[in-house]
């Protein structure tokens, strides 16, 4: 039968007309007007199928990442392993050993093969082909920079870093713990902590803080494509208020050479002094310096403490206090583990109760260096470091010492200082405390941990 095109009106007549036909007839005219209309009717249906739609070609967009479109290529990532180097990663994918020695004397100029670290993340781009065979490898030694050593047709070799972009941010808090959980509970970065710590740890006793004393930061955070956060770049300029004196301190570079920051105050004083206040960084005093003690076990008998104990958790790292050359790192008695440095003719200090020493006899350390780790060894009833301090040979208290002033801004720097801190200085004032604990806070309420 051929194509019947009909509306449904005419549809609608047709079936009418054929049906008053049935009704005048036999059954089996009936039977033959009724598969009729099944031919008829069955195809119109087929009239009313939707068109197949044409099928449109998928475009995969372009995925660049290192300078690389990986589109063009069979991507595997992995991180070096216990074992792996450079040569056994490239077997295990069919490359032989000349093909690699004589990628790695090409590359040697560029990367020493030998720096892959455990836990570092590597990425091969492989050919399109039946045995992928690598084409490029590529290191991360940090989240910023990579080595690419490219071996397709010629092999060349080259470091650089993905694009960083720089956040200024603030911060703000009032101290009711310390320091670092005041700054944690706001969510800060570790990094942002340990960097206020080193500002201040020549003129701020963290042991000392009080509920009240408060903080304000500028600093910029680094981030990779605008979103992965890869550290703190640098705080611009703080403040810290303790006991109710004011702390500022502005990062400035008075050397243009090698453009290092320094950070000094609000009259031009740099914030560094020649001894820390602390050997470790956010412990506690557990036992002063008090040469009138006396112990209820040894029947109430005088015995003199002669340093200051910081408590910390063993393998903490032991930090020299100050610039100068180890005179001892050895094992004795009661002290157990100890270093001894010398800094002057006038100034010398020792660390008890090493796990281990970091350093040898005769070696010059530099104020900040980690010289042992926190230990129990001697006569220790925990885990600590017992810090003694020498003036002109005489065991004093350092917390208690007028220690050697910082220095100042070079004179022919100081218009130069004054006009980079203003601005800076209005912003850190113009900063209000927005995460102010909601218990009220006494200021110069003594801070006492459970």
């Amino acid at each position: 039968m051929g194509k019947i095109h009909a509306s449904k009106a005419s549809e609608k007549n047709i079936f009418s007309r054929l049906m008053d036909q049935a009704r005048n007839r036999s059954m089996g005219n009936k039977f033959i007007v009724l598969l009729i209309l099944a031919i008829v009717f069955g195809g119109c249906k087929q009239e009313e199928k939707e068109p197949v739609a044409e099928e449109v070609p998928v475009t995969v967009p372009d995925v660049y990442e290192f300078g690389f479109n990986l589109n063009k290529y069979v991507v595997k990532k992995d991180t070096i392993r216990s074992g792996d180097s450079f040569g056994t990663i490239l077997e295990r994918y069919n490359i032989g050993y000349p093909r690699i020695y004589n990628i790695v004397e090409n590359a040697k100029d560029s990367f020493d093969i030998r720096k892959l670290q455990i836990g570092k993340p590597y990425t091969l781009l492989c050919a399109k082909d039946s045995l992928q065979t690598p084409e490029c490898f590529i290191y991360q030694p940090n989240n910023i920079d990579y080595v690419v050593i490219h071996f397709a047709d010629t092999i060349m070799a080259y470091n650089k870093s993905k694009p960083v972009s720089v956040v200024q941010k603030e911060a703000s808090g009032i101290i009711n713990s310390t320091l670092s959980e005041t700054m944690e509970d706001q969510g800060l970065p570790n990094d942002l902590i340990y960097d206020m710590s080193d500002i201040y740890a020549w003129t701020i006793n963290f042991f000392k803080l009080q509920k009240g004393d408060n903080f304000k930061i500028i600093y910029n955070e680094r981030y990779i494509e605008d979103s992965i956060y890869v550290g703190i770049k640098n705080i611009e300029a703080a403040y810290f208020q303790h006991k109710g004196e004011d702390f500022y301190a502005f990062g400035f570079s008075p050397d243009t050479l090698s453009k290092k920051f320094e950070f000094y105050d609000d009259k031009g004083k740099s914030l560094k002094k020649a001894f820390l206040k602390s050997p470790i960084k956010f412990s506690r005093i557990s036992s002063r310096f008090n040469l009138n003690r006396r112990i209820a076990y040894y029947g109430f008998a005088l015995r003199p403490h002669k340093g200051t104990d910081f408590a910390a958790s063993i393998g903490t790292p032991i930090l020299a206090t100050a610039n100068g050359t180890v005179i001892e790192s050895t094992q004795k008695g009661g002290n157990g583990k100890y270093v001894k440095i010398k800094h002057s003719d006038t100034y010398s200090t020792q660390y008890l109760h090493m796990s281990r020493q970091a350093v040898k006899k005769g070696q010059y350390v530099k104020q900040g260096d980690v010289i042992g780790y926190v230990g129990m060894t001697g006569n220790s009833g925990g885990p600590h470091v017992c810090y003694r301090f020498w003036k002109n040979g005489k065991q004093v208290d350092p917390l208690k010492e007028k220690l050697p002033t910082s220095e100042t801004i070079p004179e022919h720097l100081k218009n130069k200082y004054w006009d980079h801190i203003k601005p800076l200085k209005v912003c850190l004032d113009a900063i209000s405390f927005k995460y102010q604990n909601k218990a009220v806070i006494k200021q110069g309420e003594k801070i006492t941990k459970n």
